[in-house]
């Protein structure tokens, strides 16, 4: 079938993007509930498509639907294609919030990004930075299709009581995840360009930037308990963010992810390449205050994902987009 369903089950749930790294892991956590799960591949809808989003929903009348689909990349991705980030990503957020609407969907929970909080805003970043400064230049698209998405979810939870709401997540890394070895997110691009260091036996990599600039990391299936926790919430806020609330230089993360790989050569850093926002890390006080913890540790998080990398490889299934 092109859309596929778990049967006999009670509740109906849309998981948009499941063959994403965290749609995929949103499927998995929920396999663990009693729910009937429906996903759609992207010859099967269109998201971007408003006639075929909204047969889609009127079709099977979802009880919720969690939007994880996205068009995503890292530095040189965002800076390279503006257009299709900003104006892909909004289509698709748009058509399917109102879609929901219209249809009836009693619980819309929509996944943005850390991205949508300024630059330079303080730290760590609480949910009241949104839109209190400059966003960062190299991801700017993608934010502004992130934040639309969040502020329509808001605006039809305000005018019309809709159960509408959204999660920030920060950055992710896990099984499913992109690998290409130019639009891939800074941890992902580290697992390879180490791994393919080690077979080579190349005596150096070298790592954009200074190295300087802090980060923080979630393990995916932790993002995806932490949505399926938030589903359960009665009166949940706007929008909440998900992370760990610890963070990590990048030279410090190399290192890391050498180790995990087990290459032993230099790294060094290449100050003429970009280094982004110089820290982001979140507060997320507002989501431990609604009863959820991360429980995978950075150090824990990155053997798994090395893990999941390798099987991925051998398998011809790892995702280079």
């Amino acid at each position: 079938m092109d859309v596929s369903s778990q049967p006999d089950r009670t509740e109906k749930i849309f998981v948009a993007g499941h063959r994403g790294m965290v749609g995929s892991a949103v499927c998995r956590r929920l396999s663990e509930e009693n729910v009937q799960v429906v996903t759609a591949s992207r010859d099967v809808l269109d998201l971007t498509d408003p006639s075929a989003v909204d047969a889609f929903f009127a079709t099977h009348r979802f009880d919720a639907v969690v939007f994880a689909a996205a068009k995503v990349g890292g530095i040189v991705a965002n800076r390279t294609y503006p257009v299709e980030f900003l104006s892909d990503n909004v289509l698709m957020a748009s058509h399917a919030i109102n879609a929901a609407y219209r249809t009836k969907v009693s619980r819309f929970l929509f996944l943005g990004s850390t991205c949508i909080y300024p630059r330079d805003c303080p730290q760590p970043i609480d949910e009241e930075s949104l839109l209190t400064g400059p966003l960062e230049s190299t991801n700017e698209a993608y934010a502004l299709a992130k934040i639309t998405g969040l502020k329509l979810c808001q605006y039809y939870r305000r005018q019309y009581g809709a159960m509408f709401h959204s999660a920030m997540p920060t950055n992710l890394y896990g099984p499913g995840d992109n690998y290409h070895p130019e639009n891939s997110h800074v941890l992902p691009a580290l697992i390879r360009r180490f791994h393919e260091a080690k077979l080579a036996a190349a005596p150096s990599v070298t790592i954009w930037g200074t190295g300087s600039p802090r980060r923080e990391f979630l393990y995916v299936d932790d993002l995806a308990d932490a949505l399926v926790h938030l589903l359960g919430v009665d009166d949940p806020p706007d929008w909440v963010n998900v992370g760990t609330g610890q963070d990590q230089t990048i030279l410090e993360l190399a290192r890391a992810v050498a180790r995990t790989v087990g290459y032993t050569g230099e790294i060094e850093t290449d100050p003429s390449r970009p280094d982004g926002t110089p820290i982001k890390r979140t507060n997320v006080d507002r989501l431990h205050s609604l009863g959820w913890k991360h429980r995978v540790d950075l150090r824990q998080g990155l053997a798994l994902a090395y893990e999941a990398f390798l099987a991925e490889a051998t398998a011809g299934e790892l995702r280079t987009v």
